[in-house]
């Protein structure tokens, strides 16, 4: 609001004051608003400055209401054994410890010099050790110690009033959480991290209880030994031994912080492995993976059924479509029938008209032999002509005279003889073609079947189990022993045999084997041996030239050859040991077979070695 203007005076507005008034928030921050604050609340005046002097006056009364403990031991200390001293109780701190402050520290020092000074003590009478050797060093080092931030840090990593024990497993069987909290809690000093989550209780949620887990496992302690090095670097003379030292102690700061983590891994290890709530947890996710496994074999059985439902309803589908077309085809059936049975009538009663016309007319002749050649000529025309054809003739009989009806008769036999004729010349041709396609098959099968006699079918026979497969160059080896003791004088050639055993192979088993068996038969007459029946195939009992009383077996060959391998050539009676291996067989029959063997062994070399100087005399 402005004021109006006086008597004489004018008002006028120049400029605007704002175009818009805008809204601003502001929040008082700072010490100033703070000490305002705690005036406020205390209902008092005083300024910040004067609050701040009563802070540091009630600290210092809270120094000055300090309780000491007194150290009983404390005049027996040896100075020079300051190191393992306990620094809190030498100071009468030994009931707050880590815990203490450093004005509390301070004025427990303060404290304990004014009561324990030597100045103080022989004033009042009391004698004084001479130099360092007092108590009161201990009381010095004590403090020196305490008031150094990373020397206090080092004697508290030490401290010989904490318990480095982990409860084993058996002893917390019953009372998890009365054994492990307090070790826990105790622990938890060393940690680096603040907010260090409790153990909790029974009631904990999973998401506590793995936090707790994970947090101890990844433990970050800032616990160091360094306290307990047994060389002090400032003691070297010179930079290598004092590099020396760091190395030595640091080795066993090393070996020491890996001890404690290794301690401290074991009590998380043992309370994992004893928590009951672990046990309670695990047992839930079986549990709920039981329930889903169910759930998941539920709605696989579900899917099998639906699938199961689905495929018999297109079974039914089908079988019903089926069993309609099965219908669809049966009445299509039916109905053919029908009218192949209403055509065959129509047919047979156009054929009865036909022939009752024709037999009307005395079959368009008077003489006998004429009748009975156009009674043939007239049932052949009802056998071959159709239905169409014999309504149209039986139709021009009837409205034409005997003449006219003989020609059409006629003219209908004369197409009827010439559709017969050129059928039975297109099945001659047909016959003509099968027959030179199997002559010209034949004699392209590897020499002919008809030049094959049965003796060259026995001595193919023989050459094949003579040099079985496996044999170098085996067909051409065959065929060259064919050629030197075939008889017909007809040269083979590999191609020729491997044609001819392809076509015995499909020949029928019994065709085979009596072909095998002949073969053994004339072996026997050119040999003389005495026939005598056995079990084995004549395949089998053929191995090559036998003049024994009796073909050697499959089995007795095996042994004659494992018996010449075990008794070699300079073995004593080799022979009688020999065929006391082969029973049945005499000393004579196994050296006779023996031989034969050689034979048999020096006859495919020579084949062998004919074969490949025929190739080097092509080349």
């Amino acid at each position: 609001m402005l004021r109006g203007a006086v008597e004489g005076q004018v008002t006028a507005v120049t400029r605007a004051l704002s175009a818009a008034s805008v809204l601003c928030q502001v929040e008082p921050v700072g010490r100033w608003f703070e000490a305002f604050i705690k005036r406020r609340n205390i209902n008092v005046s005083a300024s910040f400055q004067e609050l701040e002097d009563e802070k540091e006056l009630s600290e210092e009364s809270g120094d000055e209401e300090l309780q000491l403990e007194e150290f009983p031991m404390l005049k027996t200390l040896d100075p020079k054994d300051w190191k393992n001293q306990d620094h809190y109780a030498v100071l009468g701190l030994g009931h707050v410890r880590y815990r203490a402050a450093q004005k509390q520290i301070k004025a427990a020092h303060k404290a304990m010099v004014l009561k324990h000074h030597p100045d103080k003590r022989k004033a009042a009478g009391e004698q004084i050790g001479e130099g360092d050797n007092d108590y009161f060093t201990c009381i010095t080092k004590a403090y020196e110690i305490l008031s150094d931030p990373v020397k206090r840090r080092a004697f508290n990593s030490i401290d010989p009033t904490f318990d480095n024990s982990v409860p084993s497993k058996s002893e917390a069987k019953e009372n998890f959480f009365e054994v492990f909290s307090p070790v826990f809690e105790r622990n938890a000093r060393w940690s680096n991290k603040k907010n260090v989550p409790k153990l909790g209780d029974m009631n904990s949620s999973f998401e506590d209880v793995d936090a707790f887990y994970s947090f101890w496992y990844n433990f970050d302690s800032w616990r160091e030994f360094s306290y307990l090095d047994e060389e002090e670097k400032e003691k070297a003379e010179c930079r290598d031994e004092r590099r020396w030292i760091e190395k030595q102690n640091r080795a066993a700061r090393a070996l020491r912080k890996k001890e404690e983590m290794n301690r401290i891994r074991t009590l998380v290890d043992n309370a994992y492995s004893c928590d009951p709530r672990i046990k309670k947890f695990k047992d839930e996710e079986k549990a709920k993976k039981e329930a889903e496994k169910k759930a998941k074999v539920e709605a696989k059985r579900k899917e099998h059924e639906e699938k199961e439902r689905q495929r018999q309803a297109e079974l039914e589908a089908a079988r019903l479509a089926k069993e309609k077309e099965e219908e669809e085809v049966r009445q299509q059936a039916l109905l053919a029938k029908k009218e192949k049975d209403i055509q065959k009538k129509a047919i047979k009663k156009e054929r009865q008209k036909l022939r009752t016309t024709c037999k009307n007319w005395n079959y368009f002749s008077d003489n006998e032999a004429e009748c009975v050649k156009m009674m043939e000529d007239v049932e052949k025309l009802c056998d071959r002509l159709e239905l169409a054809s014999l309504q149209c003739l039986n139709e021009a009989l009837t409205s034409t005279t005997m003449e006219g009806g003989k020609a059409a008769v006629e003219k209908q036999i004369e197409e009827i003889n010439e559709q017969i004729k050129r059928e039975r010349e297109e099945a001659e041709a047909r016959l003509r073609q099968a027959t030179k396609s199997s002559e010209k098959s034949t004699s392209g099968s590897g020499g002919g079947s008809k030049n094959w006699s049965e003796d060259d079918l026995q001595l193919l026979i023989k050459a094949v189990n003579l040099f079985p497969a496996g044999t170098n160059s085996r067909w051409e080896v065959i065929a060259n022993y064919m050629n030197l003791h075939s008889t017909t004088g007809i040269k083979r050639t590999a191609k020729d045999v491997i044609n001819k055993a392809k076509s015995l192979q499909k020949f029928d088993p019994h065709q085979k084997d009596d072909i095998n068996k002949k073969a053994f038969d004339k072996f026997k007459k050119e040999h003389g041996v005495v026939p005598q029946t056995d079990s084995a195939a004549p395949s089998e009992r053929f191995e090559g030239a036998c003049t024994d009383s009796s073909p050697w077996t499959t089995e007795e060959q095996k042994l004659l050859e494992q018996a010449l391998k075990t008794y070699p050539v300079n073995t004593p009676e080799r022979w009688e040991k020999i065929a006391a291996a082969v029973p049945g067989r005499s000393k004579k029959d196994c050296m006779k077979r023996y031989k034969e063997l050689v034979e048999m062994v020096k006859a495919k070399k020579a084949a062998q070695e004919q074969v490949l100087n025929a190739a080097k005399a092509k080349k």
